[in-house]
Formats: structure tokens, C-alpha cells, sequence
């Protein structure tokens, strides 16, 4: 167990929230700690302390309750979602899989988007809309923290979509793998792209810009480093 100083006891630690990565008393450390509380999810920071004799700077626990989303688009526009892929991981541990074609409004497909994801018109020309999609996500995802690879453009395109078909949002929480890749390899890569962190984390992205291969390698990059 930690010490008094280092663990509170209001904080209410469980094994499937999280994973101490190190037992502080080891190294002597003195630790102020926050707990960041959101509805259901703990995260257990433990900041920088006062280390003798080791070069390391700060723990933090490892994330394990979250859900990986990636949606592809058909045009510039951010409601033009026409893919969408969710990797639901509870306990450090991949509990659920969702993919869905979406028919994107503008219904229209850029040139420049066909030649990232592949996707056309006829792909989607039968598919439910976001509303019809999102009602098959919401309950998976209820209570869970989000995780995208470069999630201003993930986050963006559920804002708008909600907005444009009059939804309610629900404010979720968004956290991020490629600033979490910034911080965490620097330049030890020769960028930040989602297919070369992936890499970095072991995991083979063999179908990059498919929206569930998307979001499952999201979901082993946060569980290597966010």
C-alpha cells in the first residue's frame, strides 16, 4: 500500500480503474496527488516528487476505462461523417466492437477524401444516418471517457453532427494519443501519424483510414501510454 501522504483516504481505488505502474515507498518519494474524477472514471496522478538516487521524474496510472472513437469523412466539411468505428475497453481489456457506414450530409464525396479512405457514394447510399448510428453507440459508450489520434478532428466532427441534426451533446470527455505521443516520444519518431505510433506501440495498423482499424489502434496506443 502507499503511504498516508501519498494515498488519501477519500480516494477510491479499484483494480479495474487503474493500475499503479509503481509503488512509490520504493523510491522514497514525497508525492502530492490529485485525483481527476469523471463520473465513473478514476485516473490516479501522481506528480513530480523528490526521487533519490534515479533519474525518473513521475508516475501516472495507465488508462482502462475508456472507449477509442474514428470517424472517416466524405467531404471537408465535419458533419460529412460516413464511417465511424468504437473499441469499448474496460479493465484494461477490449469488451466491444462497433463499425457503421454513415450517410454524410452534404451527401457528397471529395476527391481528396475517396483517396485517403476508399469510400464512395454507393457505399452509403443505403446506410442509416448519424441519429440512427449514434442511438446503436450512446449506451456503449455511457460513462466512459473518449479517446481519438488527433482528437480536435474527432471531437469536431461529433460536435457538428450533433448540432446539425439537433441533438443533445452530452459534453464528452475527449483525450488525445497524438499529443499523448508528442509528450511521451518526442522526436524518437520520425512523426506523430496514427499508423507509426501504432507501430511504436506494437501494434500492426495493416488497414489504416478504416474507421474500426482506426479506433483499435487508438485503443492500444492509450493503453501503452495515455
Amino acid at each position: 500500500e502507499l503511504s498516508a501522504h501519498a494515498r488519501p483516504d477519500h480516494l477510491p481505488l479499484a483494480g479495474a480503474d487503474l493500475r499503479l505502474l509503481i509503488e512509490c515507498r520504493i523510491y522514497n518519494i514525497s508525492i502530492p496527488s490529485v485525483l481527476a474524477c469523471r463520473r465513473d472514471f478514476f485516473v490516479w496522478n501522481v506528480w513530480r516528487g523528490v526521487l533519490r538516487n534515479t533519474k525518473i521524474l513521475y508516475f501516472c496510472a495507465v488508462m482502462r476505462d475508456f472507449a477509442a472513437i474514428d470517424f472517416e469523412t466524405a467531404n471537408g466539411s465535419r458533419t460529412s461523417v460516413c464511417s465511424v468505428g468504437v473499441v469499448v475497453v474496460r479493465g484494461g481489456e477490449v469488451v466491444d466492437r462497433f463499425y457503421s457506414l454513415i450517410r454524410p450530409v452534404p451527401n457528397y464525396y471529395a476527391y481528396f477524401c475517396q483517396r485517403v479512405h476508399g469510400l464512395c457514394d454507393r457505399d452509403t447510399r443505403s446506410a442509416q444516418q448519424f441519429p440512427q448510428v449514434w442511438a446503436q453507440i450512446a449506451p456503449r459508450i455511457e460513462g466512459l471517457p473518449l479517446v481519438a489520434h488527433n482528437a480536435r478532428f474527432d471531437e469536431g466532427c461529433l460536435r457538428a453532427v450533433h448540432e446539425y441534426f439537433a441533438m443533445e451533446y452530452p459534453e464528452y470527455q475527449f483525450f488525445d494519443t497524438l499529443a499523448a505521443s508528442r509528450r511521451t516520444f518526442g522526436r524518437t519518431l520520425p512523426n506523430h501519424q496514427l499508423h507509426t505510433v501504432a507501430a511504436a506501440c506494437d501494434f500492426d495498423l495493416s488497414a489504416h483510414h478504416h474507421a474500426l482499424a482506426d479506433a483499435e489502434a487508438c485503443a492500444a496506443i492509450a493503453l501503452r501510454i495515455l
